[in-house]
């Protein structure tokens, strides 16, 4: 789950700042932007999707264990990464007990110049992917459990990338619908977010992975209503409070960098 997803309705102390009347109008919106994704793409809108859909995953496939070797060196710093809830408190019914983390390069259009810099391989790759919204290295824990959940429009396609899995593979799973799944190390895992899902890590290894969000392909109506819908996410606190997270966690990041100097 990432930054996609559709926040749920806050309580009333969250009223103050807007969320309340994005939400219902986002919720009213939804059906009718899915509506038209689905009639307007050019790809299946089935909730499992080949990667030969997207010529780019071919490249960061061959590229895969330079970007599992700076996914490595990032997690040095772990309990500097933090956990999704702590960056977007509209995930914190999914994002559990701080057992999910995501150290961001690039999201909803925004990139993090400071952790591009720590992963350069793989922000050269992702900054190359066509009509890119988001791209970050999703940490599972072990034993960690992301609950049913969906995305927030038909208009993104979701994509792991597996770079580092746990032994048993088959113990570390997601469910889209109800198809079973389960990432490898170097291989493609693509989905539409918009059907739901959970990811279960009944293992006691971590899960890393690259997840890149990117536009569905789709003709001219289809690209114009989504790109709509996207401009009023990005604006919306959903991303906002997220960005400014970001930049409270950076300070942390860079202590453990000191410290690992000195």
């Amino acid at each position: 789950m990432t930054m996609q997803n559709l926040p749920p309705l806050p309580d009333k102390a969250a009223a103050d700042d807007g969320r309340p009347l994005i939400i219902r109008v986002g919720k009213r919106l939804r059906s009718t932007v899915d509506r038209i994704s689905t009639s307007q793409s050019m790809i299946p809108t089935e909730p499992v999707l080949q990667p030969d859909f997207f010529d780019w995953t071919a490249r960061l496939a061959d590229n895969w264990q330079a970007i599992a070797q700076e996914a490595a060196a990032i997690l040095r710093h772990r309990d500097a990464v933090p956990p999704l809830r702590e960056i977007s408190p509209d995930h914190a019914r999914i994002a559990g007990d701080g057992n999910w983390r995501s150290f961001f390069l690039i999201g909803y259009g925004y990139e993090v110049p400071e952790n591009c810099a720590r992963a350069p391989e793989t922000a050269a790759l992702v900054r190359d992917i066509p009509d890119l919204n988001s791209a970050f290295f999703s940490i599972l824990e072990p034993g960690a459990t992301i609950p049913r959940h969906r995305g927030v429009t038909r208009g993104l396609v979701t994509c792991h990338l597996g770079l580092i899995v746990p032994d048993r593979p088959e113990q570390c799973t997601i469910q889209v619908e109800d198809i079973d799944l389960h990432w490898e190390a170097g291989k493609w895992l693509i989905f539409d977010d918009s059907y739901y899902h959970e990811v279960h890590n009944r293992t006691d290894q971590r899960r890393v992975i690259l997840l890149v969000q990117v536009k569905r392909p789709m003709r001219l109506l289809g690209r114009i209503a989504n790109d709509l819908a996207l401009w009023g996410i990005r604006r919306s606190p959903f991303v906002q409070d997220a960005r400014r997270n970001l930049g409270m966690w950076e300070e942390a990041y860079r202590k453990a960098e000191r410290n690992e100097a000195a």
